[in-house]
């Protein structure tokens, strides 16, 4: 049992092959940092709306900017993503069996290209289908009336089918990293096979050149350049900076976006409220005790009506209680009274509650 244990542990027996954790390390690096930044957007914006209130509103679209820059800058001069660079791995393509070619040398240009859509464009695409996903779903859920139309049809279809589709998706990375632990599989992500690359460690001649190609990134050549020559100069060279300025700002701070997103995290912010939240105050006096007033359940994410998970809560402003909108909706325009305290009500009251991430 321990020597199986320690081949998951310990790195695999080839010295130029990444372990499991590693690999995933790398993955879940990026994943912190966006949120962490999105968070600092939205403090941006909040703070000053009519100054910073675009940074929310497009932060999907500056970010993929940003992180088109971040990567190519990388891939170009390490042949690795910002991610993969900051724990000493590199890109090879498939075929360079003997590893000839440096990091310095940056990948082929087919590799390179499929390499920075991948790395961008992927996770950009799935974030927008998300988002898509959810309103969607939430919409679905608001209406009261069934779907008259073949769209409506068709979107309720979509949703139908969406987490089999995202299952299978979660389940080929699953399978990939399962066959890349046995040794069965050159890839830990199917994104990396479609790229045509693998992943090494880099070796002391990979740092050595690295290095003298940083040592000479800023050559002095008084050479005479046209117009032209002078601003694609001026372009690549601001671009360059921006690049390099975003790579080393997120280098050093890293760790602590990655604090940030495990302080902001929703796990983390209930034990947070549940420390410094004011005591809560005591419900109102049930004034209705007949047989058809409905019960509290135990759970407080469930809907006193259908006794399921709220799904689009809505509140009553007369009372405070909180149900599912459709529940809710039907019962007062039936009765004109909350279900739980028997305090009259009108539709009026219904009071649609968003999350925070809405």
């Amino acid at each position: 049992m321990a020597e199986l244990g320690a081949h998951l542990t310990a790195a695999p027996a080839a010295r130029d092959r990444p372990s499991i954790f590693e690999a995933v390390a790398q993955d879940s690096l990026m994943g912190a940092v966006k949120p962490a930044l999105q968070h600092l957007a939205k403090v941006l914006a909040e703070s000053d709306p009519a100054r910073y209130g675009f940074l929310w509103r497009w932060f999907d679209e500056a970010y993929v900017l940003l992180d088109l820059l971040l990567q190519q800058q990388y891939l170009s001069r390490c042949s690795a993503s910002f991610s993969e660079n900051f724990y000493g791995l590199k890109r090879v393509a498939i075929g360079d069996s003997k590893q000839q070619s440096l990091a310095s040398a940056g990948l082929p240009k087919k590799q390179h290209w499929k390499s920075l859509l991948l790395l961008v464009l992927v996770p950009y695409l799935k974030g927008k289908l998300e988002k898509l996903v959810s309103s969607l779903r939430e919409e679905d859920e608001y209406s009261i009336h069934p779907p008259s139309s073949s769209w409506k049809r068709f979107y309720r279809a979509f949703l139908a089918a969406y987490p089999f589709v995202n299952m299978a998706w979660e389940g080929w990375f699953l399978v990939q990293q399962l066959c890349y632990i046995l040794g069965e599989a050159q890839h830990h992500s199917p994104m990396l096979r479609l790229a045509g690359v693998r992943l090494v460690r880099l070796t002391a001649d990979d740092i050595q050149a690295l290095e003298k190609k940083f040592a000479v990134a800023a050559p002095n050549q008084p050479h005479r350049y046209s117009r032209t020559g002078l601003i694609q100069s001026a372009l690549k060279k601001a671009l360059g900076g921006i690049a390099f300025s975003l790579s080393t700002g997120l280098s050093v701070s890293v760790f602590f976006l990655q604090f940030l997103d495990w302080w902001y995290s929703s796990e983390n912010q209930e034990t947070i409220k549940s420390l410094t939240a004011l005591p809560t105050p005591p419900p109102p006096v049930h004034l209705d005790h007949g047989a058809d007033s409905a019960l509290l359940p135990k759970l407080k994410t469930m809907c006193p009506l259908c006794h399921k998970i709220r799904a689009n809560a809505t509140v009553l402003s007369t009372s405070g209680y909180v149900f599912c909108y459709r529940c809710v909706y039907n019962y007062v325009k039936t009765h004109q009274r909350c279900p739980v305290t028997g305090y009259a009500t009108e539709l009026q009251h219904l009071v649609k509650l968003y999350s925070p991430e809405s």
